[in-house]
Formats: C-alpha cells, sequence, structure tokens
C-alpha cells in the first residue's frame, strides 16, 4: 500500500493512493498514520479495506508528512563510504547515529526554511524506514519484522550549524523544515529488497545526487538491530539511512549550497519523489 497524509498543516488526513495513482480518503476507518495504526495488525486492517469505494481527495491538496505523531527521528551518519571520502571522514566502523527534532518533519514538498544568518545548507537524499512494532534488543535477522514501510527523507542540513558550532551535530540538521517525509509510506510488503533502490535529487535541474540503496555500509536490518541495542524503537520512529555522495559539501572545486529561490526534486525508486522551494526564514519577533 501508498499510504498519505493531506490537508493543512497540523490537520492531515490520512489517505491511500488507488490504482489509478488517486488518493482516497482514509479518514472514515482510521485517524492518522501514527503508532497506534502502524502496527501489523493495524496495516492489515487498512489492507482490507475497498479502496476504490472512499472518497477521492480534492485535486492539488498538500500532502503532509506521511507519518504523524513522530516520537523519533534518528538519523544514520556516513553510511555510504563514498559519501563519508567526499565529507573528508574516515569510514565508520560503527553506525554513526544523531537525532533530528521532530519540529523539523515537513511535508514532501513544503518549503525548506534557510535559516537566518544560515550559508551553509545543503542537501541528503535518503531512505526512511517507518517502524510498526516496539523494537528493544532485536536480532538481524528479526530487523525487519519491526519495520511498517519505507519513505523518501531529505535530510536538510546546515553545515557550519553541524561542522563548525561545537561539535554536535543536531545543531545543524534540526531546524524547522530540514525534515521533508514522503510523499508515501510505502508498506513493507511491496518493497521486497531494501538494498536495491535507486535514489536521486537534482536542484535547479542539475543531477547531484546519483545512488543506489545497495552501496549502504550498514543495511536496513543492520541498523534497527544496531539502534534497538541503545533505544526501544516504537510504532512510529523513522530512521534515515544515510545518503550517498554528491551533497553540495563534497562538490570541486567549490562547495555549492542553497540559496534562496531555488528548487529541490528528488526521489527513491518505488517511493516516490519529492520537490521543495527553498525560501529565506523569517524572524518572528516576541509578543
Amino acid at each position: 500500500m501508498k499510504l498519505v497524509r493531506f490537508g493543512d498543516p497540523g490537520d492531515e488526513r490520512p489517505g491511500i493512493v488507488d490504482r489509478q495513482g488517486r488518493i482516497r480518503d482514509l479518514s472514515g476507518h482510521v485517524s492518522d498514520f501514527a503508532p497506534d495504526t502502524l502496527s501489523p495488525t493495524g496495516l492489515s486492517a487498512i489492507a482490507e479495506i475497498d479502496a476504490e469505494s472512499l472518497p477521492i481527495a480534492p485535486a492539488g491538496i498538500r500532502l503532509g508528512p506521511c507519518v504523524g505523531r513522530v516520537g523519533k527521528l534518528i538519523c544514520v551518519g556516513l553510511n555510504y563510504s563514498d559519501h563519508a571520502a567526499e565529507s573528508g571522514m574516515p569510514v565508520p566502523t560503527e553506525p554513526v547515529l544523531f537525532m533530528k527534532a521532530t519540529s523539523a518533519i515537513a511535508g514532501p514538498n513544503d518549503d525548506v526554511e534557510i535559516p537566518p544568518g544560515a550559508q551553509k545548507v545543503d542537501w541528503e537524499v535518503e531512505l526512511g524506514v517507518v517502524i510498526g512494532r516496539q523494537a528493544r534488543y532485536v536480532t538481524r535477522e528479526r530487523a525487519l519484522d519491526y519495520v511498517a514501510g519505507y519513505c523518501v527523507v531529505n535530510d536538510v542540513s546546515e553545515r557550519a550549524y553541524q561542522l563548525e558550532r561545537g561539535g554536535q551535530w543536531d545543531k545543524g540538521k534540526g531546524c524547522d523544515t530540514f525534515g521533508p517525509l514522503g510523499p508515501w509510506l510505502v508498506t513493507r510488503d511491496e518493497i521486497p529488497d531494501p538494498q536495491a533502490l535507486d535514489m536521486w535529487l537534482e536542484v535547479d535541474g542539475k543531477r547531484y545526487q546519483n545512488g543506489n540503496t545497495k552501496t549502504m555500509i550498514f543495511d536496513v536490518a543492520t541498523l534497527v538491530s544496531y539502534i534497538s541495542q541503545f533505544m526501544s524503537l516504537q510504532p512510529g520512529d523513522v530512521i534515515s539511512t544515510g545518503t550517498p555522495p554528491g551533497v553540495g559539501m563534497g562538490q570541486k572545486p567549490e562547495p555549492v549550497y542553497l540559496r534562496p529561490g531555488q528548487t529541490m526534486r528528488l526521489g527513491i525508486a518505488g517511493l516516490g519523489e519529492q520537490h521543495q522551494r527553498t525560501v529565506q526564514a523569517r524572524i518572528e519577533e516576541a509578543l
């Protein structure tokens, strides 16, 4: 199934994509795609619904993040050896983990805001893994049983904040709008091998990233198992699994960074595409 959330920010409804690619409104059957509906039982119940009998969502409606009420957005750094090389960092011997603030989560086609004073905003197309049931100390062999599905993530990053402001990555990763999710949550049964997915990203029509999940250093099963040794994974948690080479920071002879007024287009085979416009963030005055 391809599951979507549509509507205004904070007021999204759950939907499903029918055989003709139209969004059907599921809100009469489930309240949201969130922790209480992402379990195997919850997804099986949704699969029993006749999508063709559901109301069609309005044309041109905004798509929200494909998962609601995300508890944790856990990211994996340097998970492609060629991306580690372009970043000037050693290939890790264990997964590099960091958190991205859930307040960074945005719809797949929402504007990406350039923070005030930011000079090094960068792009990263990544495979997102959505957890479907609690995972604690799981083995690699069982790890995929805990996955509800997959989605596209753009791990937008401000490199100066990330690398030049005191040694913690989180502050360069968690700015508002820096975590677009979607367009779809594609259930695990439609993606038999998460390690065989082409992925790409363009800025203003120029292709910067071309990769495939087969070149991950640590595959999805390894990541789910590994992370579950350090924290429990809950339904609705999302793991962003790292990016292939071609980020702005690694461009030669000079890095290339995003500025207001540009357009990003990115996608992963079977998981759909995102389209974002970059805008200057507004400074809000205190009341």
